[in-house]
């Protein structure tokens, strides 16, 4: 399965000569958030039976489809894999993030991944933010997020407590299962407060963000839970005082300039 598909496809770069066509171990490891030492005793048949969550992992990184996947399923573990839950988020949802155009705000699901967000949140934290994001990936590994963030160790603790209180009332969840192990291996500040079992409902509070053109600004942040049943939310950022109000309208002005008067709607996971 490695030699089938190219780096390229896997949205890697090519480097080096390769003596055999496909992905590298370790380019399969990294794609899957998990060490090469534990990749390659995993080919050789001298791990035990892994996880649900890992043969998922790997299954996305190596583009298996779904007969391949439970194949793999199969023979690594004697059992299916876990039904993938795949819920649309409500188009009332996105109406109501397209509905506030001053107001920084996106929708997420339990895993933290960010499903759509609004103009005003591409201005604030950058056109990457949106759809194929995780906000505690994001969080816990970008460098220049966490510069950006003045209160990081807190909201990053705060991040770690919510994904545990979603990991309880989701523990067969692969993707978020995916996420947390994926971060226990690469974040060492992740491990430690993880292995603390602090729990927290992260639906409210405030934080200070420093912008790079326009200076700091503090914001309040509320989580607006979808009575659908799917656990997804809306995070939307609101000024926490005038000198911060002011600072938000300068950057919202900016991108409306750059992008020349043009509205963009939420873009949809």
């Amino acid at each position: 399965m490695r030699e089938r598909l190219s780096p390229e496809a896997a949205g890697l770069p090519s480097v080096g000569t390769r003596r055999t066509p496909g992905l590298r171990r370790q380019e399969v490891a990294q794609l899957a958030a998990v060490s090469i030492d534990w990749y390659i005793r995993l080919e050789q048949g001298r791990v035990g039976t892994p996880g649900a969550s890992v043969l998922d992992a790997l299954s996305e990184a190596l583009r298996l489809s779904d007969a391949e996947r439970a194949h793999l399923h199969l023979i690594a573990r004697g059992a299916q894999p876990p039904a993938r839950r795949t819920v649309q988020p409500p188009a009332s949802l996105l109406a109501i993030l397209d509905g506030m155009p001053s107001l920084p705000a996106y929708l997420s699901d339990f895993r933290l991944d960010v499903l759509a967000r609004n103009t005003a949140a591409a201005a604030l934290f950058g056109p990457d933010f949106g759809p194929g994001v995780n906000v505690a990936r994001l969080t816990l590994l970008d460098p220049g997020i966490r510069a950006t963030q003045l209160d990081w160790e807190r909201v990053a603790r705060e991040t770690v407590g919510n994904l545990r209180r979603n990991l309880a009332r989701h523990p067969d969840d692969p993707r978020l299962r995916q996420v947390i192990d994926g971060l226990r291996s690469e974040s060492e500040e992740f491990a430690t407060w993880w292995d603390d079992h602090t729990v927290q409902d992260r639906s409210h509070g405030s934080k200070r963000i420093r912008h790079p053109e326009f200076g700091d600004l503090t914001v309040c942040y509320d989580n607006l839970t979808s009575p659908d049943g799917a656990d997804h939310g809306i995070t939307v950022l609101t000024p926490a005082d005038e000198a911060s109000a002011a600072v938000l309208r300068a950057v919202l002005t900016d991108h409306a300039n750059r992008l020349g008067g043009t509205r963009l709607r939420p873009v949809a996971g």
